[in-house]
């Protein structure tokens, strides 16, 4: 399906490795539904880097993206707005997220993508 909303935030860390179980579990189970609960908040999806094999310039290359975080959570938004909103400060302070799981994370990455005309 393709993208519905003009702007795509991406939220991308890494967690310690004692911590990743508990980590996944939580950003499941609770982060997700949480935040998919704000209003302007249409999808999430999260994701775990891999490397790349692929061609480029007729030769083929793997390539390891060193020092990129390790998990990425993308969300589909209606707009800005919605990280600065009320719902949304609830919902990334809320359940065990704050006190068991984000001190636990590093390297982390915020970005926001506007949508090309």
């Amino acid at each position: 399906m393709p993208l519905q909303t003009p702007y795509l935030f991406s939220a991308a860390m890494d967690v310690e490795p004692a911590q990743e179980a508990l980590f996944n579990e939580v950003y499941d189970q609770e982060h997700v539904p949480l935040l998919l609960r704000v209003p302007g908040v249409i999808a999430v999806a999260r994701f775990r880097a891999e490397p790349v094999t692929m061609i480029i310039g007729g030769e083929r290359k793997t390539i390891v993206a060193e020092r990129e975080p390790r998990y990425n959570a993308l969300y589909e938004l209606e707009g800005p707005e919605v990280l600065t909103s009320e719902a949304w400060a609830r919902a990334v302070d809320h359940g065990r997220w704050p006190g068991q799981v984000r001190p636990f994370t590093k390297n982390r990455r915020h970005v926001l993508y506007r949508r090309l005309p």
